[in-house]
């Protein structure tokens, strides 16, 4: 499987991995610091970026099988990792099998239950579709703090101070990922994310929630929780589903103590 993916800094190596409909570019709050003390590598998922589609079915589980071929051929197993949203329940779907060290899961999708499916996936179908119609203006929108304000408030507690390079960056990938409208429907409807039995994951884990998420809302971490009790909980304060975003020094943090 390729990939495309980018390296910075220096040292052992730590995997980044985004949510659905971004790319590697996510990161870029914070991917200088962490490069001060690893060797970040950031790559685009399947059907996100540079990367193509999956030939057949685009899945959680497909999505991880292609990701453990690429860490094998690029003989990264073991490698630390951080995801964000469909990349944090990646990475724990990663850690469940055995195929990575440390990992910082940070607001993961797929632990919604009853009506939270439905909410979950026709709000973000809905925005999706409109940031398809609003792609041609987009440099417009994302370049000043209320186009900001009124785009990204389903994703961050103060989206007025997301950088206005990053929002843009984050909508066209979001508009442009060929495969977003079926992994969003095997998110909200497809297989539930396979838990891991308390004892059997030995690198440390954590699993960071903004208080102000409402994509991911706040109260699935308890169900997050249960499926994987060895992992800590880390509340990041006004925050909504993009720590990396909202409080990129604390998460920052949070990714280096972890990961040490």
């Amino acid at each position: 499987m390729k990939m495309n993916f980018v390296k910075r800094g220096q040292g052992k190596p730590l995997l980044l991995i985004h949510g659905i409909g971004g790319s590697w570019r996510t990161w870029d709050p914070i991917i200088n610091g962490l490069a001060a003390h690893r060797e970040v590598i950031s790559i685009d998922l399947p059907g996100h970026g540079q990367t193509p589609a999956l030939s057949g079915e685009n899945s959680i589980y497909t999505l991880a099988d292609a990701i453990v071929a690429w860490l094998e051929d690029q003989q990264l197993i073991g490698i630390d990792c951080v995801g964000s949203s469909m990349g944090a329940r990646l990475v724990l779907e990663l850690a469940r099998r055995g195929v990575v060290g440390a990992v910082v899961s940070l607001d993961p999708g797929g632990f919604w239950k009853g009506w939270q499916v439905p909410v979950f996936y026709y709000s973000v179908a809905a925005s999706v579709r409109l940031v398809r119609l609003l792609l041609p203006v987009m440099p417009a929108i994302t370049g000043n703090a209320l186009g900001r304000t009124l785009l990204l408030s389903q994703f961050s507690s103060h989206p007025w101070k997301v950088p206005a390079r990053v929002a843009l960056v984050e909508m066209q990938t979001f508009a442009k990922t060929t495969n977003f409208d079926e992994l969003l429907r095997q998110l909200a409807y497809g297989k539930t994310q396979e838990g891991a039995p308390r004892g059997s994951i030995k690198a440390p884990l954590v699993i960071g929630w903004g208080r102000q998420d409402r994509v991911v809302l706040p109260s699935q971490s308890g169900r997050a929780m249960a499926a994987f009790p060895d992992a800590q909980l880390h509340w990041f304060e006004k925050c909504g589903h993009f720590p990396h975003w909202d409080q990129p020094e604390q998460t920052t943090q949070l990714i280096l103590s972890t990961v040490q």
